[in-house]
């Protein structure tokens, strides 16, 4: 009964308009910027960017956790988070790219033993310079023994960044009032990118909805190709990286994924059906990691998802689009030793993927 009362207090407060848990945002604020403990000084650029995109799944690994349905864990050792990291980092020093955007990147969570995820990379990578932005964050959260939480999107760079926003997306509509208080807040990670002798240009990073049945995805997936638009139309070079959360139009298998089995519909995110124009727009004006035909040619070997560290990546949530050149035949999802050099399935429950830009 205590327990009870407490929720709706809780719930009081933040449908009151408080903010107990200091769960809110702007709806544009600035970005946390993070430099590497050491400083090597912004490299010349003698051929393409190199960027590279990775959901790091919170440094949890492959351990199973409530949410996926495979388990029932919640909470990390630091021991745990650490050897984790040791492997991203692996991975991405193995890649060596100029940029690495990064989604369920996690600064200061009770799930994470409270490692700061952007620092330790910082310092572990060849890479100098990062923003932040925050896209779940509470003081408390009262439900899984989640406990404090900040996790969001992440941007690392060889080269200095600056001018970085956090710009607010929509909130989900069908949710309760308590619910959403204490939800993730997504966002749009800007940033403007200054690589030497050459004009700079604007990053933007997203993390889209993934649950939700009431329109929120789209309008996610609308805002990011605003923000691309925006720079375009100014005449300005603009590079969009994420984890999307739907599938290239032409898939092939859209529904009743194996990896698929939660019965609790607040985690099913397997049925794509409804969904399968809504990243036209973006293929249509720029070029894309993995070009479109390529793709519909042979789905599976650009597959970067699944929720089974037992099975293989069975659907491609990952992308970076540009109005720049893509190098022809650069892109790749790093599934394993032979698509990547390096196996990925331990690491996350995302193979990472890297492109080559040509810049003007």
């Amino acid at each position: 009964m205590l327990a009870a009362r407490w929720i709706f207090a809780l719930g009081g407060l933040a449908l009151a308009g408080c903010d107990p848990f200091h769960t809110g945002f702007d709806e544009v604020e600035s970005a946390v910027v993070y430099r590497a403990g050491r400083t090597a000084g912004a490299p010349a650029l003698s051929g393409p960017l190199r960027v590279m995109n990775y959901n790091v799944k919170f440094g949890g690994g492959r351990i199973d956790f409530f949410f996926d349905c495979f388990g029932e864990r919640v909470l990390m050792s630091r021991a745990e988070v650490l050897a984790n990291l040791e492997g991203l980092a692996a991975k991405i020093n193995q890649v060596d790219p100029d940029v690495l955007v990064l989604q369920e990147v996690d600064v200061n969570s009770k799930r994470a033993a409270y490692v700061d995820q952007m620092q330790w990379l910082l310092d572990h990578t060849a890479l100098d310079y990062g923003v932040y932005a925050s896209q779940w964050k509470a003081d408390y959260v009262p439900s899984d023994g989640i406990g404090a939480v900040d996790s969001g999107n992440g941007i690392l760079s060889k080269y200095p960044l600056a001018d970085a926003e956090r710009i607010a997306l929509a909130l989900r509509t069908d949710q309760s009032g308590i619910e959403r208080y204490f939800y993730l807040k997504r966002n749009v990670l800007r940033a403007r990118l200054d690589v030497p002798d050459h004009a700079p240009l604007v990053l933007v990073a997203i993390h889209a909805e993934a649950y939700a049945k009431d329109g929120t995805k789209l309008e996610h997936i609308q805002r990011f190709q605003s923000e691309l638009d925006a720079v375009a139309d100014a005449g300005g070079t603009v590079i969009g990286a994420g984890d999307l959360n739907t599938l290239p139009p032409g898939t092939d298998k859209q529904f009743d994924f194996p990896d698929s089995v939660c019965t609790n519909e607040d985690f099913v995110a397997d049925d794509y059906r409804a969904e399968s124009g809504w990243l036209q727009g973006l293929y249509d004006r720029y070029d894309a990691d993995i070009p479109l035909d390529a793709y519909q040619a042979d789905n599976a070997s650009f597959f970067s998802h699944t929720t089974d560290q037992n099975g293989f990546w069975n659907r491609k949530l990952d992308y970076v689009f540009t109005n720049a050149e893509v190098v022809p035949g650069s892109g790749l999802v790093h599934q394993d030793t032979a698509h990547g050099g390096m196996e990925t399935m331990p690491l996350s429950d995302h193979a990472p993927i890297s492109v080559e830009i040509e810049l003007p």
